[in-house]
């Protein structure tokens, strides 16, 4: 093990301790499989997924997408917690992405959670740079009475860089310093790491490759297509999901606080074995739990999740309906 790096158990419950140590709402699902995250956590209107490995590099392409797409259909920010990667540390107070992807270590989130000091660096192909505040950066230069090809000749970069860093772009550590000695001001900015790892590329600028996609079972992937046209009757939009808890989301435009749905498909058995995850995810997003089985035989509901039988759901005319059917059936 790299010196100073926590197993991997130890980071996941220490990353749940901490989140609630500050006020989200949190459910460590780190034992739940096939996952691509490990804790899910609210806290007001900010939702986050997040993955934690000590390794970031066995995070591949499919990973990283499933965790983004996710985080997209759940309208939340997906993060990757991290301590090493090409056998190296990861580097506190820096920000890293891969394939879309924000990465901080451990001791990164704790400062920006428990002593509100967050990351001005982040990590790029050719070094790490920070954001440099260009409003800030233009109004001295302007007060000074600088002009712009001053500046670069001082700091050793292009006129045009400069430019750059005015419209707000990033510069290398190095630079900036050499900036904040000339004015004697501070102007990296500060970054938002749940907004930043929110960062995520439209689907056609991932490529996914090299990895085994998991795939949906022909009995699984049957009922799912009746479920989606049974949903989508009703007016309702169904994602189909990957490496993920719950087989599919749900959502209606309907104005109501919880329209979320997050569904699992198969027989009871399998209802009982994933139940209680469905619930804990359902409660931390603020949304509903449900389990879709051929037959419901007299169960309710299973630690939470409401069980509903294919041809319950079938005879649903409307989505309130539905809705009042969970809610007959939510333990609670």
């Amino acid at each position: 093990m790299t010196e100073g790096v926590l197993p991997r158990q130890e980071t996941v419950v220490r990353t749940a301790q901490m989140l609630r140590q500050v006020g989200f709402y949190v459910a460590d699902l780190h034992t739940v499989r096939p996952s691509c995250f490990d804790i899910i956590a609210r806290r007001d209107s900010q939702l986050l997924l997040i993955k934690i490995l000590k390794n970031i590099d066995a995070i591949g392409q499919t990973g990283a997408h499933s965790l983004i797409s996710l985080a997209r259909l759940m309208r939340g920010a997906p993060l990757l917690i991290g301590s090493t990667s090409g056998g190296q540390p990861l580097e506190e107070g820096v920000l890293y992405t891969r394939y879309g992807l924000g990465i901080l270590t451990f001791e990164t989130l704790e400062d920006y959670l428990l002593k509100a000091i967050p990351p001005f660096l982040f990590s790029s192909p050719g070094g790490t740079f920070a954001k440099v505040n260009g409003h800030r950066l233009r109004m001295a230069r302007e007060q000074s009475q600088t002009s712009l090809g001053a500046i670069a000749a001082m700091v050793g970069v292009s006129r045009r860089t400069i430019q750059l860093y005015e419209e707000g772009g990033g510069a290398e550590v190095d630079v900036i310093e050499r900036l904040e000695r000339i004015f004697e001001i501070p102007l990296a900015m500060p970054l938002n790491p749940f907004e930043e790892s929110a960062r995520i590329p439209r689907d056609s600028e991932i490529e996914v490759e090299g990895e085994p996609v998991e795939e949906p079972t022909p009995d699984t992937e049957k009922s799912l297509t009746s479920i989606i046209s049974a949903l989508g009757g009703q007016g309702w939009t169904v994602e189909v999901t990957v490496r993920s808890p719950f087989d599919a989301i749900a959502r209606h435009h309907v104005v109501r606080q919880r329209s979320l749905v997050v569904l699992g498909v198969g027989d009871l058995s399998n209802a009982v074995r994933r139940a209680r995850g469905l619930h804990e995810i359902a409660r931390v997003a603020e949304g509903w739990s449900a389990f879709i089985v051929p037959e419901r035989k007299d169960r309710d509901n299973i630690e939470g999740t409401p069980i509903i039988a294919y041809s319950e759901l079938k005879r649903r005319r409307d989505p309130e309906s539905l809705f009042e059917l969970m809610e007959e059936r939510t333990d609670g």
